[in-house]
C-alpha cells in the first residue's frame, strides 16, 4: 500500500516546503511530514501536486520514462486555431527538441473554474480560448512554450490530472489523502479522506476555508 497526497496547488506556491524569501510554499497547505512532491508544478502554475511518503514511488510518478500522461487546461491569447492544436498533437520544436506527440483539444472554460488571484491579463478586442493538452513529458515550462511556438501564448495554466489521479472536488489549497494498492495511478483508489462537503472559498487569499479538514495553513 502507498499513502499519497493530492493537492490543488494555489497560484504562486512553491513546489518545495521551504523558502529563504518569504513566498508561500508547500508547507503552508500540507502538515504531514515525511511527504514530498512527485514533480514539480510552475510558482506561476496551478493545479493538481501528487505527493507521496515513498521515494521510490515518487520517482515512478515524476520519471518521464514511465510516460505518464498529465493533462493541462491552458488558457491562450487568441482563438486558438486547428492548424496550432494539429501543430501542438504533432509535436513542436523547441530549442531543446522536438516535443513528443500529445493530445490537444479546444474546450470551453472549465465548469466551477475558481478565481485566480491576481487575475490574468486581458486585452480589449483580443479574445482568449481554452485547451486541454495532454503530454507524457515534462521539459522546462513545456506547455507555455508550446502554445507560444504555435502562436498562442499561455495566460494561465492548471494542471487537471496525473495519470488517473484529477483536481476534482478540490478547491486551491485543498488535500486529498489516498491509499493505493498499486504503484502508478489505476482506477482502484481507496479514498480514506474526502473532501468537505460544506466549504467556503476565500477568492481574495486563495485559499479554501473548510471545517474538519486538514487544510489549514502554517501558523
Amino acid at each position: 500500500m502507498y499513502n499519497l497526497i493530492l493537492l490543488n496547488k494555489p497560484f504562486n506556491v512553491l513546489s518545495q516546503f521551504t523558502d529563504d524569501n518569504g513566498r508561500q510554499t508547500l508547507a503552508d497547505y500540507v502538515q504531514d511530514s515525511g511527504f514530498y512532491a512527485a514533480g514539480r508544478l510552475d510558482y506561476d502554475s496551478e493545479g493538481l501536486l501528487v505527493l507521496t511518503s515513498s521515494g521510490p514511488l515518487q520517482n515512478r510518478i515524476a520519471s518521464p520514462k514511465h510516460k505518464l500522461a498529465k493533462t493541462y487546461w491552458v488558457q491562450v491569447e487568441g482563438d486558438i486555431t486547428d492548424d496550432a492544436l494539429n501543430s501542438l498533437a504533432k509535436g513542436v520544436s523547441l530549442k531543446d527538441g522536438l516535443t513528443k506527440p500529445a493530445t490537444a483539444k479546444k474546450i470551453q472554460e472549465p465548469k466551477h473554474l475558481w478565481r485566480r488571484e491576481p487575475p490574468i491579463r486581458e486585452r480589449k478586442n483580443i479574445p482568449t480560448s481554452w485547451i486541454a493538452l495532454t503530454i507524457k513529458e515534462g521539459k522546462n515550462r513545456q506547455v507555455r512554450r508550446m502554445t507560444a511556438a504555435v502562436g498562442f501564448p499561455t495566460l494561465r495554466l492548471i494542471r487537471y490530472s496525473v495519470g488517473d489521479w484529477t483536481i476534482d472536488d478540490l478547491l486551491p489549497g485543498e488535500i486529498k489523502t489516498l491509499t493505493v494498492a498499486e504503484p502508478l495511478p489505476s482506477k482502484k483508489i481507496n479514498h480514506y479522506q474526502k473532501p468537505p462537503k460544506n466549504r467556503r472559498f476565500n477568492k481574495s487569499r486563495g485559499k479554501p476555508r473548510t471545517k474538519g479538514a486538514n487544510t489549514s495553513p502554517k501558523a
